[in-house]
């Protein structure tokens, strides 16, 4: 994982994971100092993963009083217990569907939960986080939030983007791609991570990114995109584009075994049957 700041007091936690065929997708965590410090997301699920230790290269954990988790997905709940043993202060925001989701795997402490809905605000002691339903998601418990101090907008999966390397999706910045690759990457992530994009309203989807162009941060900060610095009237126009967008259809056995045989060369995949 790579750390590096933001803004003047926010650093991203980077990691990635790379998706045969589609590219190096970033995995970004947050730590907002904030008098109340925040931790955004707690990064993968998986075992080679210390995010606890990576936040404290950042922040000691012991400090942290807000774990804001922005949708109970896997690739976003990796250190959260862990972390809530090192943050005995801490307490978890959720919703009430993200809590009732968490219970499939392992509920988190009922006493460290702290419910906020889309619309309503926290405060952190030197500012107050504005809570807002993304456009785009892929898991109806998602709450991402706006910095009013920093004009931050934390997105969650809205304007993700594969990138083309690790280094470029763990290190670099929104705007190291050329703009068509930029918008081209957006909408194949809203394709694969938003099918349903494809069948709603147009008309009514357009109009629930009002509330972001209209919120006008100046930097946008989601876990699958690199950071984007002053480029969100374009990245607002790219998902405007989303329902229009070629639908994303995944490879099927064949491509699998393909896959296969690139991973081991001179093997034979067995026969369906």
């Amino acid at each position: 994982m790579d750390t590096h700041k933001v803004g003047s007091d926010t650093t991203v936690l980077a990691d990635s994971l790379e998706i045969p065929g589609i590219g190096h997708i970033p995995v970004n965590a947050y730590v907002l100092k904030a008098r109340e410090p925040v931790v955004v997301d707690t990064g993968l699920s998986v075992s080679d993963r210390d995010f606890v230790d990576t936040l404290g290269s950042v922040i000691d954990p012991a400090d942290v009083r807000w774990i804001w988790l922005t949708h109970p997905d896997r690739d976003h709940t990796g250190g959260i217990f862990d972390l809530l043993v090192a943050a005995p202060r801490a307490r978890v925001v959720t919703t009430f569907l993200g809590a009732g989701i968490m219970t499939t795997e392992r509920p988190l402490p009922m006493d460290r939960v702290y419910f906020l809905n889309p619309g309503q605000s926290l405060d952190v002691g030197d500012r107050r986080l504005r809570a807002f339903r993304p456009p785009l998601f892929d898991n109806p418990a998602t709450v991402g939030f706006y910095d009013e101090k920093t004009r931050i907008c934390f997105s969650s999966d809205c304007f993700g983007g594969p990138m083309p390397t690790a280094e470029l999706a763990e290190s670099g910045h929104a705007n190291d791609l050329k703009p068509e690759e930029l918008r081209a990457a957006q909408l194949l992530w809203a394709a694969v991570d938003s099918p349903w994009v494809h069948v709603v309203d147009p008309v009514k989807y357009r109009a629930s990114i009002e509330p972001l162009r209209e919120m006008s941060p100046e930097i946008v900060l989601c876990t699958h995109l690199p950071p984007a610095v002053r480029m969100t009237t374009g990245m607002i126009e790219t998902i405007t584009m989303a329902p229009d967008a070629d639908p994303f259809v995944g490879p099927d056995q064949a491509a699998l075994e393909e896959m296969l045989k690139a991973f081991e060369p001179g093997s034979t995949p067995a026969a369906a049957t």
